[in-house]
């Protein structure tokens, strides 16, 4: 069987969606009698006009010789295909929930909504032709409530559990993953200037902005906050990642509403941490639970200080909850074989 893997690609950027295309290749090249590629379709959606483009570029595409083709994201899940699935990672929220929020980059005016019924009818028109549509339960309530299309729930698993297996409790907690203003890393740094343990921050991962970086490098500067924050900016190795969650006392992820559990939780429950999350932040509410396996408190400085430093102060009460993460985690038998499993049947 050979099977192509359909992704955007948007240069220097990379983040969880990036690395799950390649993961499901490699665990689909491993699985016997199967043959798949990844094929990355560039995408830049600024301004919104170029999203009609972008949409017949992906609608005129044909690529031969597979027998089974996965999509994962819009606009490269656009491509057709006799034989098509999904595994839906995200719409292009601009035309769905974010438009309804006000925080589209979609302009509001008759074109504006001229582009939003092409790209909805784009997507209908896709989702009807699919034999499956696998996704997240934030994308599937998505996907039923403006499409009318009904999906089958499937979590994403960790990429390299064996990287993440714990040790020492230390003396901080680790953000990892991508710098933007949704990931709301400057809400733990900002948090930092209320503690009143000695417990540090450390956030490290790409930034997607020069701006993005300077946004973290002055909070931490500003707040004299050099000798307490740690920021290791860049594409940092997976070793090093795995170092940091390992040794950490627990760890912080705070989206704004994440459409997936996120790599940081399952990277944090794989190594049994505890994982501190905030009221809003989607997906990672799926799994963490507050006093149980985690805390989730609200999106404020404030607020954040406060369960940093019951994190730092309950050292037991702290561990417990990571070692029930890790339980929950594994109790819940995410894992690639049977996720390829799913996808080929």
């Amino acid at each position: 069987m050979k099977v192509l893997v359909l992704n955007n690609m948007v240069p220097f950027l990379r983040g969880g969606a990036e690395a799950l295309a390649e993961q499901l290749v490699r665990s689909l090249n491993a699985t016997q009698g199967v043959q798949a590629e990844l094929v990355r379709i560039p995408f830049k959606w600024e301004p919104a006009e170029r999203l009609i483009e972008e949409i017949l570029i992906c609608r005129s595409m044909r690529l031969y010789g597979t027998d089974v083709m996965i999509g994962l994201k819009f606009p490269a899940y656009l491509v057709p295909h006799n034989c098509k699935r999904l595994w839906l990672l995200h719409q292009h929220r601009q035309a769905y929930d974010l438009w309804d929020a006000g925080q589209s980059n979609i302009p509001n005016t008759p074109r504006g909504q001229e582009i939003r019924n092409a790209l909805i009818e784009a997507d209908n028109r896709c989702f009807r032709d699919c034999e499956k549509i696998f996704a997240t339960r934030l994308v599937a309530n998505r996907l039923r409530h403006y499409n009318s299309i009904d999906s089958e729930i499937m979590m994403a698993p960790l990429n390299d559990p064996e990287l993440f297996v714990g040790g020492d409790y230390g003396s901080y907690v680790f953000c990892g993953g991508r710098i933007n203003a949704g990931q709301r890393q400057h809400l733990l740094i900002e948090a930092m200037k209320f503690t009143r343990s000695s417990i540090k921050l450390v956030v490290a991962g790409p930034a997607d902005t020069p701006a993005d970086a300077a946004c973290l490098l002055d909070l931490v500067e500003r707040y004299d906050l050099g000798n307490r924050v740690h920021l290791d900016l860049g594409c940092v190795p997976r070793e090093r990642i795995a170092k940091y969650v390992n040794e950490a006392l627990a760890c912080a992820y705070v989206p704004v509403e994440e459409d997936f559990v996120g790599y940081v939780t399952m990277e944090a429950f794989s190594a049994a941490k505890a994982v501190l999350t905030v009221s809003d932040s989607g997906g990672p509410l799926d799994v963490v639970r507050d006093g149980d396996t985690g805390l989730v408190v609200q999106p404020d400085p404030e607020s954040l200080a406060a369960a940093i430093d019951r994190l730092a102060s309950n050292h037991h009460t702290t561990i417990e909850m990571g070692k029930e993460g890790r339980m929950r985690w594994i109790g819940m038998n995410v894992t690639w074989p049977l996720t390829i499993e799913r996808l080929l049947a």
